[in-house]
């Protein structure tokens, strides 16, 4: 079982990214993004339940950041547009084969993929 995320890059204050989190050898329930910037706690960002495709995110980045999913492809994305330099961070992609609820605490999701750096410049 694995969680790979990657397309994190450096990127202007005002520009975009996307984030993709491919997911194999099994499918999950609800999916989830976080991140963590220096010497902060790992904030929870948004998620995803894949059945119906309902989403939540955090206040910080409503109405910039969509996390949407491809059922075809067992992918989750994050986009992110109208980024700021405090969206600077190292992103996870985080699931959980049995929760059915959205859940923005950590210990909610079993597995977790590896970060990907996003660095907002100013």
């Amino acid at each position: 079982v694995q969680l790979q995320a990657y397309g994190g890059g450096l990127v202007q204050a005002g520009g975009s990214l996307r984030l993709t989190c491919a997911a194999s050898g099994r499918t999950f329930s609800m999916y989830a993004w976080f991140r963590q910037a220096p010497g902060k706690k790992r904030e929870f960002v948004g998620s995803i339940i894949w059945s119906g495709g309902s989403t939540n995110y955090a206040d910080s980045v409503k109405g910039r950041f969509t996390v949407s999913r491809d059922n075809a492809k067992n992918t989750v994305y994050l986009q992110m547009n109208s980024l700021k330099p405090e969206d600077t961070a190292v992103y996870y992609c985080a699931a959980d084969p049995i929760l059915t609820y959205p859940s923005s605490s950590e210990r909610a999701y079993d597995y977790w993929g590896q970060g990907t750096q996003v660095t907002v410049s100013s």
